[in-house]
């Protein structure tokens, strides 16, 4: 429950940062609409008991003061709905949501974005962070419909203290609602993964990309019924749970309208017997009726506040979470200036949560200081994996990963990466202008022209700035009525981005030209060579590049051969032919796919 309430005010602070005049009106109305219920049965009594004692000033001031406070109820009530529902989903929006985000990204590796369960709660949260917001103005709303269920009381408990009975009935309808609401909870989590993959489904087949695979394989009728098969049983398990949920409400209301049927005979029989008034009776079928309607508010809030319950739940989780990974072994060591002996690996092993085959298995090896290192090996063997430790973005399940000796997790994950670059052979694809697409690769110097001018050049990606219509201020991706590019051409991007950053420690290459063609990638390597030259110079910086084209890696001072996660042979490009080994196979398997064809005899 503290953990609730804790959240509640922090929406609360959120919505009156994010719109403070919709907020004040939001309080103002809450508080006025209950004041009001207050109004409406005292007037009403005056004016009944002032029309039987023939006062006709009194009567009238009684009705006026009746038909004011019930217009005023019932524009506080549509007024306060808006009020709340904007003020909600503009917190959700532009509070809760960017929230929401930094706190995912904020989790220094990549395992929790591997994770079905986290994907899972991220899923439902991403796509209701307006009920997170509104969770909080639930919780104002409970406390108003208490208010008026104690008005409410006071006033009863002056026709005949028996009528308080009917506030502990009025609660039942409440908890067999939360009992209910509980089910729906459990149930909307274990429907996510359900929902995720007809989502996914949904987005292949109205995607650009994945629509012209659909379109040519004719697979749009099979993808079409296994969405439809992994909708229904998202909504199977939805359903059933709402079907108890109701049966549970209905239980609850048949219990309230009992009590309140055996109320009102009661008051009937007080005022037949004399002893009480006409204006208690009407008083007491007003509140009764306002009871009612005050309870069904009460259990519609509570129904909705339980609801939000299966947001609300994962929200928190997911914060606990973060909160957990970011306490865990947090390191703000500095990272070095300059790198004098190079990277270590120390018989490091990591295996991927939910697998059962090492990634990574006792790999022990040097990165010089200044050097070029190429990963080579198949699919599979190992080597993204290398690079994804190698940047902080897993930590080993053994062994270590030092830089000049210093263990790696013992250095600040923010500055470690801040002297790193990269680009991944699954690069982003940013739909922004070109300039801030390039830039964003070194945030500090997004707006600087000519280090935007070096990184074009060192991907060799003019031509391509020189195509764009509006060059460096090109809309970039369809989506959003700019250009589209080619495989090829957002690699060069990317590239360009990896690119930004003048005096990296680290720059990682992952397969940064399947996309390009055989000129476009020696040119590219040529420049990446250079480049790789100047940074060992100035700060003993290492490059890794990861490729499958051993053409490409001839160059470099040390190559890695990697098989089922270990590194099975090492050395430079001909110390490695000459061993005759693994490298030799494998390139020579290269070279003859590569070579052309001898010419037909006649």
């Amino acid at each position: 429950m503290n953990r609730h309430l804790s959240l509640w005010c922090e929406v609360l602070r959120l919505s009156w940062r994010t719109a403070p005049g919709l907020t004040a009106g939001a309080y103002a109305a809450v508080a006025v609409s209950v004041a009001a219920v207050a109004a409406v049965g005292l007037s009403l009594r005056a004016a009944v008991d002032a029309t039987a004692q023939g006062v006709a000033g009194t009567a009238l001031l009684g009705a006026a003061g009746v038909a004011g406070a019930y217009a005023l109820i019932l524009v506080l009530h549509d007024l306060t709905a808006e009020l709340v529902g904007t003020v909600s989903d503009r917190t959700g929006r532009m509070a809760v949501h960017p929230r929401v985000h930094r706190d995912i990204n904020a989790v220094r590796g990549l395992e929790h974005l591997e994770r079905g369960d986290f994907l899972d709660r991220v899923s439902l949260v991403r796509r209701s962070t307006g009920l997170i917001a509104r969770s909080g103005w639930n919780a104002v709303l409970a406390v108003a419909h208490v208010l008026k269920l104690l008005v409410t009381v006071a006033l009863l408990s002056g026709v005949d203290p028996v009528l308080l009975v009917l506030i502990p009935l009025a609660a039942v309808p409440v908890w067999c609602d939360h009992r209910g609401q509980r089910l729906v909870e459990r149930a909307e989590v274990e429907g996510a993964e359900a929902y995720r993959v007809q989502q996914h489904l949904f987005d292949t087949l109205v995607s650009a990309a994945g629509g012209r695979e659909v379109r040519v394989t004719g697979a749009a009728d099979r993808l079409l019924r296994l969405r439809a098969g992994a909708w229904r049983e998202a909504e199977r398990v939805r359903f059933r749970a709402r079907a108890f949920a109701a049966l549970w409400t209905l239980a609850g209301w048949t219990v309230f309208v009992a009590g309140f049927t055996g109320g009102i005979a009661l008051v009937v029989r007080l005022a037949t017997e004399d002893t009480g008034g006409v204006g208690d009776l009407v008083l007491t079928v007003m509140l009764a009726m306002s009871l009612r309607q005050t309870m069904q508010s009460t259990v519609a809030t509570a129904a909705e506040a339980t609801g939000m319950r299966r947001v609300i739940e994962p929200y928190l989780w997911l914060r606990d979470h973060v909160r957990a990974e970011r306490g865990r072994g947090a390191a703000d060591g500095p990272a070095p200036d300059a790198l004098s002996r190079g990277i270590a690996l120390d018989g490091v092993s990591f295996t991927y949560p939910g697998t059962g085959r090492p990634a990574l298995d006792e790999v022990s090896v040097l990165l010089p200081a200044g050097s070029v290192v190429a990963v080579v090996g198949e699919y599979g063997s190992g080597k993204t994996t290398l690079v994804k430790l190698l940047l902080s973005f897993y930590e080993p399940d053994s062994g270590r990963v030092l830089v000049d000796g210093r263990d790696l997790g013992r250095v600040s994950t923010e500055g470690w990466r801040a002297r790193a670059s990269a680009v991944f052979q699954d690069f982003g694809r940013f739909h922004t202008v070109f300039r801030e697409t390039v830039g964003i690769g070194d945030l500090p110097r997004i707006r600087d022209r000519e280090a935007l001018r070096g990184a074009v050049r060192a991907a060799d990606a003019g031509a391509l700035l020189d195509r764009l219509p509006d060059g460096w201020e090109t809309q970039l991706g369809r989506e959003l009525g700019g250009t589209d590019l080619s495989e090829g051409q957002w690699q060069r991007t990317a590239l360009a981005r990896a690119s930004m950053r003048g005096d990296p420690l680290l720059f990682v290459l992952d397969e940064p030209t399947a996309s390009l063609d055989a000129p476009s990638e020696e040119a590219i390597f040529r420049r990446y060579m250079e480049r790789a030259r100047a940074h060992a110079a100035g700060t003993g910086a290492v490059t890794v590049i990861v490729s499958h084209r051993f053409s490409t890696v001839a160059g470099a001072d040390l190559v890695l051969v990697m098989d089922r996660g270990r590194i099975v042979e090492s050395g430079t490009h001909g110390e490695l032919l000459a061993l005759g080994g693994r490298y030799a196979e494998l390139y020579g398997i290269q070279a003859r796919a590569y070579a052309p064809a001898s010419a037909p005899r006649e």
